[in-house]
């Protein structure tokens, strides 16, 4: 399975920054708030990549991603992001009708959204982040790679996360 990832920021940034996430986790909602204000902060610096991992705990989260992944099919790369965004922003709506809402909002044709949700169709596509997940010992969201490694500093904090990110920029570490 040919798989492109949901990539925003140059391909030549000093810092390459992963996250692996849940559309209906608490802990990654408060995470994107915090990413916008760090990726704000260090612009072209940073590339960021978002993988799903939709947690079993969270019955609406597959729904959610499933969404994220046919907005992307259908309309792009920038409507996946408002997507994105509409999911994280809108955490206590999750419903079917909801993300067709979302989807319409972000340019994607509602009709062929509610096909992919209803025949499973972005399953696989989700699933492919989920076995990348696993296969880096990821089990919980959100989780952060930063250039290749994971990151156990705080991210929780806007000036720590930025902070760490300016270390990993200095650095040069490859990505």
């Amino acid at each position: 399975m040919k798989v492109s990832e949901h990539v925003r920021g140059l391909a030549d940034a000093r810092v390459t920054l992963v996250q692996y996430g849940d559309y209906e986790c608490p802990r990654c909602a408060r995470a994107y708030l915090v990413l916008q204000v760090v990726l704000d902060e260090l612009g072209d610096s940073v590339r960021f990549t978002f993988r799903n991992l939709p947690r079993p705990s969270h019955p609406r989260a597959m729904a959610a991603a499933e969404a994220a992944e046919s907005v992307a099919a259908h309309a792009g790369e920038s409507a996946f992001w408002a997507m994105h965004a509409m999911l994280f922003e809108n955490q206590d709506a999750l419903e079917i009708d909801d993300l067709l809402g979302y989807a319409d909002a972000a340019g994607a044709d509602v009709a062929d959204v509610a096909a992919d949700l209803a025949l499973g169709t972005r399953r696989e596509r989700v699933e492919y982040d989920i076995r990348r997940a696993v296969a880096e010992g990821v089990s919980a969201t959100p989780v952060f790679f930063v250039n290749g490694r994971r990151l156990d500093g705080e991210w929780s904090d806007a000036d720590a996360f930025t902070a760490a990110l300016r270390v990993a920029a200095r650095e040069g570490a490859l990505h």
